[in-house]
């Protein structure tokens, strides 16, 4: 496949997942994906800001960054956190029309006792935020590969061509 060919490799993958679940299979996927989402929902609710409290979720929940009010702690330090807590981050700042959004979704294929484990982590998160845990939202990530990288930078001027690291004595000097 090249370039050319744009998406039709994802198009092949969905088309073989909905083939192989089938009918049933497929709307079964869909369900578990909210049931997750809604549970995902209630577990939070009383601790984090939900933008839209009086609608369910669908496959997704959405909070804002509202709780996160006199701490002193961003939308962007609480998902870097999340990466050392062992979690990939929440989409964050999406969708636009929602101040610091935080949108979660779940898959259908996560268990209770997962979905349970994100779920306190979260809370253990909003609690050390709200009891002033500040350095460890802002140092984080700290237990990865990479630390906070500037991310506005290498959207600005990325880097698209490897060069070789300097050779290790120079790089002392």
């Amino acid at each position: 496949m090249t370039a050319f060919h744009g998406q039709m490799g994802m198009f092949v993958r969905a088309l073989a997942w909905m083939l192989s679940h089938g009918a049933d299979g497929v709307r079964q996927a869909a369900e578990d994906s909210v049931l997750n989402a809604n549970y995902i929902r209630a577990g939070l609710m009383d601790l984090m800001s939900l933008s839209f409290p009086d609608h369910p979720a669908m496959h997704e929940v959405l909070f804002d960054d509202r709780f996160l009010e006199e701490t002193g702690v961003t939308t962007l330090d609480f998902a870097k956190a999340m990466i050392d807590e062992g979690y990939h981050p929440m989409t964050m700042y999406f969708p636009l029309v929602v101040h610091g959004a935080m949108l979660i979704e779940p898959t259908e294929s996560e268990s209770r006792a997962s979905l349970d484990l994100f779920i306190a982590t979260l809370r253990d998160m909003v609690m050390a935020a709200k009891n002033g845990e500040k350095d460890r939202f802002e140092q984080a990530p700290r237990f990865s590969p990479r630390r906070r990288l500037d991310e506005t930078q290498a959207a600005r001027q990325p880097v698209l061509k490897w060069t070789p690291p300097e050779p290790y004595e120079a790089a002392a000097e």
